[in-house]
């Protein structure tokens, strides 16, 4: 909270980079016809963040950011598996891994911030992410037996711990 600022430019970008992520799912899986339409409401929704996140960032006189990339994300992403299934479900539950802890960090920011303006942001914003957690593990259902999706979940939840505790804690969404 130290650094809201910073904290508040990372958010932006990871809104931006949510959207694409989306729209690069229906781009990879155009036959799955429930995953698309999941994916363009998301994205759009995520867009939709972006842009509140980008107002807030205008109002208080900031400038959006270069690209960079997200130590987290990325340490996430070197577990993902190959083979078409494997990448399928992989992605979908990195995915609800991710937005679950976006829903906890907003969570965590609008208890502590100030504003209760930002703060009423913050906390839709956490209920918005927790409903995209759900959603991603309700499409690894719609492919995959629930088994094989809990039994996975629980692998990507270890993998994680274990990412989290080496990495250094920075004003970031992760």
């Amino acid at each position: 909270m130290d650094n809201f600022d910073e904290f508040l430019l990372d958010h932006a970008a990871n809104e931006r980079k949510a959207s694409a992520m989306a729209m690069s799912m229906v781009a990879h899986y155009p036959d799955r016809t429930a995953l698309v339409t999941a994916m363009i409401d998301l994205a759009l929704e995520e867009l939709n963040h972006f842009r509140q996140v980008t107002r807030i960032v205008t109002k208080r006189g900031l400038q959006l950011a270069g690209d960079e990339k997200d130590p987290y994300v990325n340490r996430l992403r070197q577990h993902v598996r190959k083979g078409a299934d494997n990448y399928l479900l992989d992605r979908l539950l990195s995915a609800s891994v991710i937005e679950c802890r976006g829903a906890e960090r907003f969570a965590t920011v609008a208890e502590h911030l100030r504003d209760a303006e930002l703060a009423g942001f913050y906390r839709t914003l956490a209920a918005s992410e927790s409903n995209h957690h759900e959603l991603f593990i309700d499409l690894a259902a719609n492919y995959f037996s629930r088994d094989v999706v809990d039994e996975r979940l629980e692998e990507w939840l270890q993998i994680e711990t274990t990412i989290v505790d080496q990495l250094e804690v920075r004003p970031r969404l992760h």
